[in-house]
């Protein structure tokens, strides 16, 4: 049993009306470009976040989780506030808030949660919350929203309640994704393209240990460094600007340096992101690895979002037999990097790989090959 479903009848001494999932997600390609506007390439991962949810009567949520080490809450829907210090429960309250900004009115709800989507790994961990929830409380209260509706409310409630000004990437990829597909997003035009993975390849993800807080980090500062060139370039969002617009720009002292090179890296991630998903549609994974290599070259040099843990991880990975290309996933400053790997070298990769890293490193990492999973939707 689930450890949502069983949290949930241990506590509530009932069974729920329904259960809903939301998954996390690996990027192959396309970072920092959501929220200029650009192209990104996920796929749902086979780990995700359950929720066992029922109605209530009152307008109260009561919040119980599978992990027994965390207590239950309970939140008054007519009086919702953000923690002086974000907690897990701020995510769920940022939802129903944003949906009742919305115009959306709420039911109370029991809701249950329990996910696998390791935290602060940049693979959406609060994404999949979101979504989750959002999916939980529409549907405890009689309600139906597109899934591209739900990502957009999702999304609203990381920026405007958690605090994090996160592009749609995460909770687009969480309520949208097909499974056996990547899918390439537009971000501007909200336009979703499957693409076919190839048979002969896996996507293999690498946790490093090293944990960051998006809210506490860099993540804010570099979309403002981003703004700032869009601005300076008299574009309102980078996927407007050709790296020639951008050279002109700074040779005539129109662009500071350091805000050119951040920029150079999302004008080249955006162009590399289209060609990777050409190649997965012509069935050339070693075109899309050596794309990956070049985005964690720009992501290290240019943008500044990687780490020494990420640094080496990537490195071990592009040294084993059958990778394709390697690169760090997600805002960076910690977390995950993603391999892609011949089929045929993956049982050896995947305990290389870890033992490279700890040769270096003794954080507790974990390595895994994941599928390309379906979007949220209802669990039977």
């Amino acid at each position: 049993m689930n450890p949502a479903l069983d949290a949930f009848q241990r506590y509530f001494n009932a069974a729920p009306s329904g259960v809903v999932r939301a998954p996390g997600r690996v990027n192959l390609i396309g970072e920092h470009t959501d929220y200029n506007d650009g192209f990104c390439l996920p796929m749902a991962i086979d780990r995700a976040m359950v929720v066992a949810w029922s109605p209530r009567e009152d307008a109260e949520l009561h919040l119980v989780h599978g992990d027994s080490s965390i207590q239950p809450v309970t939140l008054e829907l007519k009086q919702l506030r953000p923690s002086d210090e974000i907690q897990w429960f701020d995510y769920i309250a940022g939802c129903a808030d944003t949906l009742m900004r919305a115009g959306y009115v709420l039911k109370g709800a029991n809701l249950s949660f329990y996910g696998d989507v390791p935290l602060g790994s940049g693979l959406s961990s609060s994404a999949a919350l979101e979504v989750a929830t959002i999916h939980a409380l529409l549907r405890a209260s009689g309600l139906h929203l597109s899934d591209t509706e739900i990502a957009q409310l999702s999304q609203r409630a990381e920026n405007n309640y958690v605090g994090v000004q996160c592009g749609i990437l995460d909770q687009l990829s969480s309520a949208c994704c097909e499974e056996h597909h990547a899918m390439l997003m537009d971000c501007r035009t909200l336009e979703l393209q499957p693409v076919p993975l190839p048979e002969d390849v896996a996507v293999v993800i690498a946790d490093t240990g090293k944990r960051r807080g998006l809210v506490d980090s860099a993540y804010n500062e570099r979309r403002e460094q981003c703004e700032k060139g869009a601005a300076s370039l008299n574009v309102s969002h980078l996927r407007d600007v050709t790296m020639q617009g951008l050279m002109l720009a700074a040779a005539d002292g129109r662009i500071d340096d350091l805000t050119k090179q951040r920029c150079e890296h999302v004008v080249a991630e955006n162009s590399r992101t289209l060609a990777a998903a050409a190649a997965l549609r012509s069935g050339d994974a070693v075109a899309l690895g050596l794309l990956m290599d070049m985005s964690h070259a720009d992501l290290r040099d240019k943008f500044a979002v990687t780490c020494v843990e990420l640094d080496h991880m990537v490195a071990v990975a592009r040294h084993l037999p059958g990778c394709l290309g390697a690169r760090m996933t997600g805002a960076g400053f910690g977390g995950c990097s993603v391999s892609l790997v011949r089929k045929d070298n993956v049982d050896d990769f995947v305990p290389a790989l870890l033992a490279g890293y700890q040769e270096r490193f003794d954080l507790p990492a974990a390595v895994y090959v994941s599928s390309a999973a379906a979007g949220a939707g209802e669990m039977n």
